[in-house]
């Protein structure tokens, strides 16, 4: 991943928490680093996991990730040029 912090949110979480910059960038990034997964490699690590590690069947395991995906944001596919052009323009 990028290490890449917008100054913005590192200055926001710096005036909201008191920590000191440093840290919130630290913050930022690991924040961050957990929602640029993508909807299909969290789908499959978190299949693996709840199989291992709690012994969940493959049916309680979809009903679980089907809720677990509706609350998480994931990191969005690249946008082309022509995308973008129809989003504003229509």
């Amino acid at each position: 991943m990028n290490d890449a912090v917008d100054p913005d949110l590192i200055a926001h979480l710096h005036r909201s928490t008191g920590l000191p910059p440093s840290q919130c960038r630290r913050l930022a990034l690991d924040v961050l680093a957990q929602h640029m997964e993508t909807v299909d490699a969290f789908v499959r690590r978190r299949h693996t996991e709840l199989k291992a590690r709690e012994g969940l069947k493959n049916e309680q395991i979809y009903v679980r990730l089907a809720t677990e995906v509706g609350l998480r944001p994931f990191a969005a596919a690249p946008l082309t040029e022509r995308q973008l052009r129809r989003m504003i323009y229509g």
